[in-house]
């Protein structure tokens, strides 16, 4: 994992991070009032959005990494995901420190990446530095994916 400025990441992960920022616009949060943005890019340069969607009945929400993955996986099901990049806010702003993904995230992103066998990289967004993680694997070293049942 390296935290870097956002001067320091490339082009295409500015774009993802910035697209993220954006995406928490479209975050359905009257509960919470945190707002997650995401966006994915497949391995064509395809780029899918998602934002958290809340509900009053909380298990019936879901996380706006998943909300990314999902849309993309249900378009482009012979793309693998390449990058993510998650960013959020409250009503102060966006968050100093990069917000991580929750367990829940971590395992989808994780069958993703087991599914098509290539990482899958991270960016997590803070206004104090964007963490940059190379595989979901660095963030869920003891996985759970189909092999283990066998």
């Amino acid at each position: 994992m390296q935290l870097c400025q956002f001067e320091e990441l490339t082009e295409e992960q500015q774009q993802l991070v910035k697209m993220a920022c954006d995406a928490t616009q479209n975050s359905y949060s009257p509960y919470s009032k945190f707002r997650v943005g995401s966006a994915l890019r497949m391995a064509d340069g395809t780029i899918t959005i998602g934002a958290n969607q809340e509900n009053a009945s909380y298990p019936v929400g879901l996380c706006g990494e998943r909300v990314a993955l999902f849309t993309a996986q249900a378009q482009h099901p012979d793309q693998p995901v390449a990058s993510i990049a998650i960013a959020a806010r409250n009503d102060n702003g966006f968050l100093e420190k990069p917000v991580s993904p929750c367990g829940m995230c971590r395992q989808a992103i994780m069958e993703v990446e087991d599914r098509y066998k290539q990482p899958i990289e991270i960016l997590l967004y803070g206004t104090e530095g964007t963490l940059v993680i190379k595989s979901i694997r660095d963030l869920l070293p003891l996985y759970f994916v189909g092999d283990s049942m066998k």
